[in-house]
């Protein structure tokens, strides 16, 4: 789907109520944020400031260490980056620029948002997004990630008791909607033009990440770029998978530089993948690079498998250029000097809109 372009604009009915609605909106958010940010830096619970009581505050901890034994991939530390990361994001100075741009409801209609499971939170922008627009949302929870929102969602309604008639969760089959914003894989797409392509909607399908890199890069500037590859295990779609090196680079720089990212190889899911895609390697006899916890193919391939990085040599920013706009539907971030900063791929702002498409600007068209 392409992106949705359309005018800025105010409220046309119930301009006033419209107004005050989103600022309660934003009010909560906000105190969501203040609670999401302590939780993500494990900060101790000191009073009521960040909207809970300490049995409740405790009550989300263990949940957060125990999103482990639901899902291998979520670490608790991986957790906590996701909660801090989106956190940041929801304070009443951003919330108030970012919407202002958009038309708030005054006639919601039922979203429904198919969530994806890779990394802890993926569809929490989305939720955010649809709610803000003035719009009601069902989610459809992933499996693997079925616990976090819905306990965030039961604080936020106690800021904002309007809410609780205006979100649902469900693992199951989603029984009413106007309108669906899905993420998946290339695979999940065929579903999702079955079952949802008649009612308007966003469908996201794989993509992934690259970094270029200039040969000026500091040691730091590569361990940074180390979490943008190794951040939840490489599974999100703002992960670098694939590097753009000027030829003559030493690799010994980028290994050097991501050296201090080696425990990552500790995850017993991480590390079947590394093993099993080092083995198909030498058994069909392929050159790589290998320092133990992670492996290097040369190859132009954009998407590369998880615990691989696929890399190739440019020789002009004219073949950089070329390589980007032959990926551009298959490239979610660039990474580099000139593009979004070192570690920063997945510390996404909130008009960062996945696959380009601007999600507020679809949710106010579509409730025109």
């Amino acid at each position: 789907m392409k992106k949705i372009e359309g005018k800025k604009g105010n409220c046309p009915k119930r301009k006033y109520f419209c107004q005050v609605e989103r600022k309660e909106l934003i009010k909560g958010f906000v105190q969501l944020g203040k609670l999401m940010v302590a939780l993500g830096e494990h900060q101790s619970w000191e009073n009521f400031s960040i909207g809970v009581t300490k049995e409740e505050y405790d009550q989300l901890n263990r949940l957060i260490t125990k999103q482990f034994f639901y899902n291998g991939w979520f670490t608790e530390e991986h957790v906590r980056t996701s909660l801090a990361s989106l956190g940041y994001q929801l304070t009443s100075e951003k919330l108030i620029e970012w919407t202002n741009d958009y038309i708030y409801c005054d006639q919601p209609k039922w979203v429904a948002v198919i969530m994806a499971g890779n990394i802890p939170l993926v569809g929490f922008h989305d939720f955010l997004c649809v709610l803000l627009s003035g719009n009601h949302v069902v989610c459809k929870l992933s499996s693997d990630d079925k616990t976090l929102l819905p306990a965030l969602a039961e604080h936020l309604v106690h800021y904002v008791p309007e809410l609780k008639e205006r979100i649902q969760f469900t693992t199951g089959r989603v029984a009413k909607m106007d309108a669906v914003i899905a993420t998946g894989s290339d695979n999940s797409l065929n579903y999702f033009e079955q079952y949802f392509g008649k009612y308007p909607h966003i469908f996201r399908k794989n993509r992934t990440s690259v970094a270029v890199l200039s040969g000026n890069e500091t040691k730091e500037d590569i361990q940074q770029l180390g979490h943008d590859i190794f951040n939840y295990f490489g599974l999100g779609c703002r992960n670098v998978s694939h590097l753009l090196l000027p030829e003559g680079f030493d690799l010994n720089r980028f290994f050097e530089g991501i050296i201090s990212h080696s425990a990552i190889v500790n995850n017993n899911k991480y590390a079947n993948n590394y093993d099993y895609n080092k083995a198909i390697f030498l058994l069909n006899k392929q050159d790589l690079l290998d320092n133990h916890f992670v492996l290097l193919k040369e190859s132009k391939e954009l998407f590369s498998p998880l615990a691989v990085v696929h890399y190739h040599y440019y020789s002009s920013k004219e073949d950089v250029a070329e390589y980007l706009e032959t990926h551009v539907d298959q490239i979610q971030v660039v990474v580099g000097n000139g593009f979004i900063p070192f570690g920063k791929a997945q510390c996404p702002l909130l008009d960062d809109y996945a696959d380009g498409i601007d999600t507020m600007r679809f949710l106010e068209t579509m409730t025109r």
